[in-house]
């Protein structure tokens, strides 16, 4: 039983669950997500960064669900049914992230990932972990603890 255990962890090593925001392709690594829900009823909460949509009723659990595009300070978009709210876990905190539409899971290697630029325009820059190459493309991604946690109070 604890072997098993060792070997889920082990498969979740270098992967990231990719998705959509504006036209580019994001990653958030695998071992945050523990779903993806489709769109849903939000209860928007007074005195929220604007970011925080409000919270959702995921089977009985109360969890706040924050629109990556207000996060990044990409212009809002109509929710449509591709539209999708991936929910992560940190710190034992559930948080849903509303993403224009998932695409898949990747394998990216620690070796085809590089630092982001040191050039930085704004502390958003603080939420990239690095830049992932899959062939021709580079992926962003996402630190998800300072994605939850940082530039706001």
């Amino acid at each position: 039983m604890l072997e098993d255990d060792y070997d889920d962890e082990d498969t979740q090593e270098d992967k990231f669950l990719t998705f959509i925001l504006s036209r580019e392709e994001y990653g958030i690594e695998i071992r945050y997500v523990t779903e993806i829900v489709g769109i849903q009823n939000i209860t928007q909460v007074p005195d929220m960064p604007g970011f925080i949509k409000g919270v959702i009723n995921l089977r009985g659990k109360v969890i706040p669900v924050m629109d990556v595009r207000l996060r990044f300070d990409i212009e809002e978009r109509p929710y449509d049914d591709r539209t999708c709210i991936v929910v992560i876990n940190i710190n034992e905190q559930a948080v849903g992230l509303i993403v224009d539409r998932v695409s898949e899971v990747l394998d990216i290697p620690k070796t085809e990932i590089e630092l982001p630029p040191k050039i930085r325009r704004s502390e958003r820059s603080n939420f990239i972990q690095g830049l992932g190459k899959v062939g021709d493309k580079v992926k962003i991604l996402l630190n998800a603890n300072k994605l939850l946690y940082e530039g706001e109070e």
